[in-house]
């Protein structure tokens, strides 16, 4: 018994030092972000000279500086900007001795797995929150309707400076940037989105996504109905307001139309309409059916961009 109790004690100690040790290396390339009045968040050195942040978290585009792990606090410069996906771009005026951060495909991971948050504070260097991966999926939309490659939800405790900062896996590499949701739920953005929204932002490529000016509610349609319209799908989305001199407003887009198909595709919930406003279909024309009075119309909304 003491021997196996000895035995566990010293798994316990190896694992409790490798997790130290993956805090220590991976949070070399963890900043602490000062872009907000009261707290600072946390961003990743994601390539030379590049600093990935959480967007919520730059309340200025002035006056940013970002603290180092060795102490040091150096000015940035805001590149860009992706509210969609929750993330902004900083430029560092050095980059000495400061390392990159070591990605892994996202894609790889397991439910179960084991993970660790890391964030650094300019006052007490760096934090780390450990857990495992709770859930994965597949891509979805965010509540301002930016697309991420894969859905995962760690385990992690998110404290107030952590957003921004990165999830790593047992081998010490960055799978994603952390990030608060709705209703303090923490959420990983994967590599290949961020390397995605870097790519895009560096290259001055459309990133905002497209916009109809719209707001909207789900809704299921009567059977009676849909027979009688010869509808496939089963609801729609019932439009609840619509902004003035929007590209919906200036379609003719009504308060009280169903919209149930964009481009022939069904339209059964809110984040259907999200899945048809990629940046690359701004400006460009989408077939709106809805029903207005009982009958079914065919209006063309040019997508705008929201400013």
């Amino acid at each position: 018994m003491v021997n196996s109790a000895t035995e566990s004690g010293n798994l316990l100690q190896q694992l409790s030092n490798n997790l130290a040790d993956i805090v220590e290396q991976s949070g070399r390339s963890v900043v602490a972000v000062n872009g907000r009045r009261r707290m600072s968040s946390a961003g990743v050195h994601w390539r030379s000279g590049i600093v990935v942040t959480a967007d919520h978290t730059i309340n200025r585009e002035e006056d940013i500086t970002v603290t180092l792990s060795d102490d040091r606090t150096i000015t940035a410069t805001l590149i860009g900007r992706d509210s969609g996906t929750d993330l902004a771009l900083l430029r560092l005026a050095e980059t000495d001795a400061l390392p990159t951060a070591n990605l892994s495909n996202s894609t790889e991971l397991r439910v179960g797995e084991m993970v660790l948050a890391i964030a650094r504070f300019p006052e007490s260097g760096i934090s780390a929150s450990l857990g495992v991966i709770s859930t994965l999926g597949g891509t979805w939309r965010t509540w301002h309707g930016g697309k991420i490659d894969q859905f995962i939800r760690p385990s992690v405790m998110l404290y107030p400076g952590f957003s921004g900062g990165s999830l790593v896996n047992a081998q010490g590499k960055v799978v994603g940037i952390n990030t608060a949701g709705p209703r303090q739920l923490v959420l990983t953005i994967p590599t290949s989105t961020v390397n995605r929204v870097v790519e895009q932002i560096l290259t001055g490529k459309r990133i905002k996504p497209g916009y109809l000016g719209l707001g909207m509610q789900p809704i299921q349609l009567p059977q009676a109905l849909r027979k009688q319209l010869n509808i496939s799908g089963i609801g729609g989305v019932i439009i609840v307001s619509v902004e003035p001199d929007a590209p919906a407003d200036k379609a003719g887009i009504l308060i009280g139309d169903i919209l149930v198909a964009l481009n022939d595709k069904p339209i059964n919930d809110v984040s259907d309409v999200h899945a048809m406003l990629d940046p690359e279909r701004v400006g460009k024309p989408l077939n709106a059916q809805i029903i207005r009075g009982g009958t079914l119309t065919q209006i063309t909304i040019i997508v705008g961009e929201k400013e």
